[in-house]
Order: structure tokens, then sequence, then C-alpha cells
């Protein structure tokens, strides 16, 4: 029997080079590839070796962020897994977001955030 493995998702949001940095910073990521995407739009992949978030985004002619494809059904929240929470609750304040949400308990220590664009990550550790 095989086993599936979630690749990546793919979310719109405000500026893909903006949130492609703060992932980058927060959790040690890089950019896996970045381009042209659908709609005129861009694409940032950031994340590991195994994994990664697709930032996308498409500006409309007058400049604004396109949100068509911001849709009923649409992600809660993003949740990543890291040795050290402490650490990475640091880098998140240092950032300027506000932790929240603190958990204890099986199987493991977690916090959420939302980033500037209002998208909650949940930050999980089971150290």
């Amino acid at each position: 029997m095989s086993t599936s493995v979630l690749e990546h998702v793919n979310v719109t949001v405000s500026d893909p080079d903006k949130t492609a940095k703060m992932l980058c910073d927060l959790f040690d990521w890089h950019i896996r590839w970045q381009g042209a995407a659908k709609n005129n739009g861009h694409t940032i992949h950031v994340g590991g070796s195994q994994s990664y978030i697709a930032v996308y985004s498409t500006l409309k002619p007058n400049g604004n962020t396109d949100k068509s494809d911001i849709k009923v059904g649409s992600l809660n929240h993003i949740g990543v897994v890291v040795d050290n929470l402490n650490k990475i609750e640091k880098r998140v304040k240092e950032a300027g977001f506000t932790p929240y949400n603190h958990g204890d308990y099986e199987p493991g220590r977690r916090f959420y955030f939302d980033d500037h664009d209002g998208i909650e990550i949940e930050v999980v550790s089971y150290e």
C-alpha cells in the first residue's frame, strides 16, 4: 500500500514577495521556484525539499489585487511543524505578528498567528 503525501497548497496573497520573505525568515525555508502564473499573475513556491506553499497574486489594471481565487471552501489555516516552538514564536513576535491560542495537548504544543493578509498560520512542535 502506498502512502499519499501533501506536496503543496496554493494561496492567494496581496504580495507574493512579502509573503515569501516572511515564510523564509520565520521557518528557514527557501524559494524553490517563481514565475508567471494564470491571469497574468505571479507565483512563488516557498518551502523545503519535500513540500511548499505556493503564494499567488495577480494585479488588476488599477493595481488592486484580484481576489477572484478566494472562494467558499477556502483555507482555514496553514499548519507548520517546527523543531523549536519557542524559537519560532520569538521570530514571529520580532516580525511584528501576535501569537495567540497557545495549546499544550497531545500530540504537541502549538500557537497561531495571522500574517499581513489575515491568513492564519498554526505552528506546532511534537518535541
